[in-house]
């Protein structure tokens, strides 16, 4: 009976998915990547999915559950030894933006009176690699799809943005192809978005940008344990603030149920990844089975999520995501010119 329930929750976002994906294999070059499609579609179609109850359980289902199992695919294609081996180069520059991204955005969120999940989603999409990481860390802690939904807007904006104007920068300063790569894989957020911008720019730049931008998504491995971390911190603050005494503690907080275990199956796998010769066809065929559900899970979260509400939220994170994309930009343009790359 609960399988039935959940059934058309489940079936609406996977449409919606495979919409997506159609319609991105309809573009000439990777513009929007399938996930951002997804989930606008279901914020336009969420004014007639909220008239009826037969959805929810099925889309809170897919939107938590399917989007957690997908993470835990992803640890399979995140090889740790070949990625840092091939973007080294970028490590330093990268190591710099991320502190950019949560330094310079837990002042700037502070600045605007937005709520820390919203501004820490936004920082990760933006510092690590768009979808992926917003959709890694919002089961982490918590946060609410209208956060999730909010960031991506904020992230695939700033990227629509800068596939037109980097190329255009990148050969105002004489960038070589090594250096554009490098600027375009650490500073642009969604990997369709990179490899547009890198190839944009020249053939060897998009080849460089795109093995950057693999380094990047190691980032994902130590972000969510840390907002893991941060997410038990709080509830146990939460439940001593029930419980001033403390008498009933254990009762109020228990590790055992907040603990995001997904976080160690994705772990495992990317560890498996890194030690074991896993045949390439099955790392490309998880990868694949990976993402898709991903898509599907994210098109649940824009059937949750209206424009309405997202309105509520004003300009603020639009403006949040713009000030750290763009100090993300110098930094990386900095950084670069520092160790004479540039």
């Amino acid at each position: 009976m609960k399988i039935i329930k959940l059934l058309p929750g489940i079936v609406l976002p996977i449409i919606v998915a495979l919409l997506a994906c159609w319609l991105e294999s309809l573009l000439p070059i990777h513009l929007i990547g399938s996930a951002v499609i997804a989930m606008f579609i279901g914020m336009f179609l969420n004014q007639f999915v909220r008239k009826t109850d037969v959805f929810a359980t099925g889309l809170k289902f897919t939107s938590k559950k399917i989007l957690k199992f997908a993470i835990i695919l992803l640890g399979l294609s995140l090889n740790i030894t070949a990625i840092l081996h091939v973007g080294q180069m970028s490590l330093t520059v990268m190591v710099f933006t991320l502190l950019t991204c949560f330094g310079g955005g837990y002042f700037i969120s502070k600045a605007l009176g937005l709520n820390w999940k919203l501004s820490n989603l936004i920082s990760a999409g933006t510092g690590i690699c768009g979808g992926s990481a917003i959709a890694a860390i919002a089961p982490t802690i918590d946060a609410d799809d209208n956060d999730v939904a909010y960031a991506m807007s904020a992230t695939f904006l700033f990227d629509m943005a800068m596939i037109v104007l980097f190329p255009i920068m990148g050969r105002a300063l004489g960038m070589t192809d090594q250096a554009f790569g490098i600027w375009a894989g650490t500073a642009v957020n969604d990997t369709s978005s990179v490899v547009a911008t890198g190839y944009a720019f020249s053939e060897a730049a998009g080849d460089f940008a795109t093995m950057v931008k693999l380094t990047r998504t190691l980032a994902i491995i130590p972000t969510v344990i840390v907002f893991a971390l941060v997410q038990l911190n709080l509830k146990r603050k939460e439940a001593m603030a029930l419980q001033q005494d403390g008498s009933a503690l254990k009762a109020e907080f228990s590790i055992k149920k907040i603990f995001p275990w997904f976080i160690l199956g994705f772990l495992a796998m990317s560890i498996v990844a890194s030690i074991l010769p896993i045949p390439a066809q099955l790392v490309s065929g998880t990868k694949t089975a990976s993402k898709f559900l991903m898509v599907c899970a994210l098109a649940a979260i824009g059937l949750n999520t209206s424009f309405a509400s997202m309105k509520k939220a004003g300009i603020r994170p639009m403006i949040h995501g713009f000030i750290i994309s763009a100090l993300v930009v110098i930094v990386a343009l900095l950084v670069e010119m520092g160790m004479g790359i540039v």
